[in-house]
């Protein structure tokens, strides 16, 4: 594909960027759509994103919502078939100005008042449209033939909360009608997934107005919950890890000193007690080095691995919470390993190969960032390169592919990034494994050495699910609800056929109880065929055992699966069955 670069040459791009292109491109053909609908519009930025284009626009007094999107679409449709030319110009800072003063984009004004004055802008123009921008673009509108515009949302100008709230119209480009085809089915099937939409009907959890952003949850969606953390308790036992649990709230000079306060601190909530300013805790780290500080060490005690399912609470915009996604109040499975520098490499391996272990049960793959230093950071160059060049080596050491992310560490140090894929291909970060100088060394952290000297630890900040409540809204959306039996809030439901059979059913009930299945036994008055497809369409159950006359009477039980067989088993097979699913977490 030939695209327009803003020197003004012709160039075939490099086919990694194409997609990149297209939607930058189709950020100006919306802009130039609603510029026609709308004249009074200003715009702030326009941008291509990783999953597709925004715009952001001041409309003034006009407010747009989703339906208004088909008119837009439409005239950005009219666009592209007018094959409209890009072409490209470059202007200096005063006369870029005064372009866009006269045409009254006062956004545009501001962004170019903040250049250096000996600067010279770039512009894109197409019709009667014409942006500030560094380009690449497609040659013609007609070159964009697959798009969407998809929800409009609110987005402060400079993404700064004093600043105006602005109109940001979202859409998804791809260079094929097919490609955009199997997008919009991916996002069918996403909304069927949607673990709000799910958790409502299993009864999970449940979100009010009363808490935004502090999710309740009901007994089944404990039940999910507390299977999730016997797990995690399982395998880091074996991993030769202890537990703490540490304070949720403490004093404003703890977060100082391990620089929370300084780089944190918008969102972070605090309160006063005794005349004392106290935080609640965003983290559980400062406390974990409470711990560890508590008394003297030795090298002989190293490495130290200290878990803890900590509950935070971090100040998030109202605008960006989402179900389980984002909320304000969460528990992090996190741990903290204490250690000597000669011990990095093979503690990195070994937390790589935990969070291997979890994501492999749940049927994920995934791909791994390393995260680089941050412009908000704190530390020597040389603490930050060793810990990079530790993490760097401790990947290529285990033969693992890596991209690097600049500048998306942490601001105590360089991390780790995993990112799950779902069935449907979407991505999400979970797992992070952080490399820390910092923290030590602000709180004096000491061991002392084989040699009899005081020497400073490093430390691991690491997580596996990342956050218990987010990790289940993926799971959710991963499974459809259909959790694997030992994850399920209710592996079987007992259905009694009629009233004749529900003595039996109650005692089929009470034995696996016994065995330890969670078991419900459905007595109402409902038809059979309604109970079925509740328990199997709604409830999502792995296996419903169906109890008539003649099950009751050859004392057998009928199990029915959620791919709809039903075979005849003793009741004592089935529990063998069931019984191995749930230890094996099958």
């Amino acid at each position: 594909m030939k695209v327009l670069y803003n020197d003004g040459r012709v160039e075939e791009c490099p086919a990694e960027e194409e997609i990149h292109v297209l939607r930058h491109s189709a950020a100006h053909i919306l802009a130039q759509a609603v510029k026609r609908l709308y004249p009074h519009a200003d715009f702030g930025y326009g941008p291509a994103t990783e999953n597709g284009f925004y715009y952001d626009i001041d409309l003034g007094d006009t407010k747009l919502s989703e339906e208004d999107l088909p008119a837009i679409e439409a005239e950005m449709k009219k666009i592209c078939k007018e094959n409209l030319k890009f072409s490209t110009f470059e202007l200096p800072r005063a006369e870029a100005i005064a372009l866009m003063e006269e045409r009254k984009e006062s956004y545009k004004v501001e962004h170019i008042g903040d250049l250096p004055e000996d600067s010279r802008i770039t512009f894109f123009q197409q019709g009667e449209y014409i942006d500030m921008c560094v380009g690449p673009h497609l040659l013609y509108t007609k070159a964009l033939k697959a798009f969407k515009l998809t929800t409009i949302s609110g987005a402060y100008w400079k993404a700064n909360k004093d600043n105006k709230m602005l109109t940001r119209i979202n859409g998804i480009a791809f260079p094929t009608k097919e490609e955009l085809a199997e997008y919009e089915r991916l996002q069918e099937e996403a909304a069927k997934r949607d673990h709000r939409k799910i958790g409502r009907e299993m009864d999970l959890f449940m979100l009010r107005d009363e808490a935004p952003g502090f999710p309740f949850f009901l007994p089944r969606g404990m039940e999910v919950y507390n299977a999730l953390l016997e797990y995690w308790h399982e395998i880091h036992r074996e991993a030769g890890y202890v537990e703490v649990k540490t304070p949720l709230i403490m004093n404003r000079h703890l977060w100082e000193t391990s620089g929370h306060w300084d780089h944190y601190k918008d969102n972070m909530y605090s309160t006063s007690i005794d005349e004392e300013e106290f935080c609640v805790k965003p983290m559980n780290c400062p406390g974990g080095v409470l711990v560890y500080a508590s008394k003297p060490h030795s090298y002989r005690e190293l490495p130290m691995r200290v878990g803890e399912l900590g509950l935070v609470h971090r100040h998030e915009m109202r605008g960006a919470l989402h179900g389980l996604f984002r909320v304000r109040a969460f528990t992090q499975d996190d741990a903290h390993i204490f250690m000597r520098p000669d011990q990095i490499a093979d503690e990195i391996q070994g937390v790589v190969n935990l969070i291997d272990q979890v994501y492999s049960k749940f049927g994920f793959d995934y791909f791994i960032e390393l995260s680089t230093r941050p412009e908000d950071s704190m530390g020597s160059d040389e603490d930050w390169e060793a810990a990079t060049n530790g993490l760097r080596t401790a990947l290529e050491r285990m033969g693992l592919e890596y991209t690097v992310n600049e500048g998306d560490g942490a601001f105590y140090g360089p991390k780790i990034d995993f990112h799950l894929r779902d069935c449907l291909g979407r991505t999400w970060q979970c797992g992070t494994i952080q490399l820390d100088f910092q923290m030590p060394q602000n709180f004096d952290l000491e061991f002392m050495d084989a040699d009899g000297e005081r020497k400073r630890p490093i430390m691991i900040h690491r997580v596996c699910f990342g956050s218990i409540e987010r990790f289940i809204g993926i799971l959710t959306e991963h499974f459809a609800g259909k959790f694997p039996t030992w994850l399920a809030p209710v592996q079987v439901k007992v259905l009694p056929v009629s009233e004749k059979t529900r003595e039996y059913a109650k005692e089929i009930g009470a034995k696996l109880e016994e065995a330890g299945v969670r078991v419900v036994v459905d007595e109402r008055d409902e038809k059979i065929g309604y109970k079925i497809r509740e328990a199997r369409g709604v409830e999502r159950v792995p296996y419903m055992l169906i109890l008539g006359e003649q099950e009751r009477d050859g004392g057998y039980i009928s199990v029915r699966d959620r791919s709809n067989e039903t075979v005849q088993s003793s009741l004592e097979d089935f529990l063998d069955k069931i019984g191995t699913e749930i230890a094996e977490r099958l």
